[in-house]
């Protein structure tokens, strides 16, 4: 059952995605000044800075059509591969055995059973 929209949460992302704006927005106009007077550095930043506030905008699009729809966005994979499963099965079995074999060297280099503690 999806929840009602929270408008304190809601509000906190447009407050974040305004604050992001102005950073981006002052910080690009910044580096294209320097980047004209010389700094060809900045040209870097120039490009870097709406790359970064499209993305704050994509996040912020998604944030809030998941708060007031209260459903988060699927996984990519819906189900379970069985092939996954029998690797994962067969790597901890390996994991197991590696285990059991330092456990048994650990046994012979100190007379005795290894114990958890340190």
């Amino acid at each position: 059952m999806p929840r009602a929209p929270s408008r304190q949460r809601l509000l906190r992302l447009h407050a974040g995605l305004a604050a992001a704006v102005v950073i981006c927005v002052s910080a690009f106009a910044f580096e294209v000044l320097r980047a004209l007077g010389g700094n060809t550095l900045s040209w870097a930043y120039v490009v870097e800075w709406p790359v970064l506030l499209g993305y704050g905008i994509y996040m912020w699009q998604r944030l809030v059509r998941e708060e007031r729809t209260g459903v988060v966005a699927p996984a990519r994979r819906d189900r379970e591969d069985p092939d996954d499963a029998a690797a994962l099965e067969a790597w901890n079995r390996y994991l197991a055995e590696l285990h059991a074999a330092d456990a048994a060297t650990q046994d012979r280099r100190t007379g005795g059973p290894s114990s958890a503690s340190g």
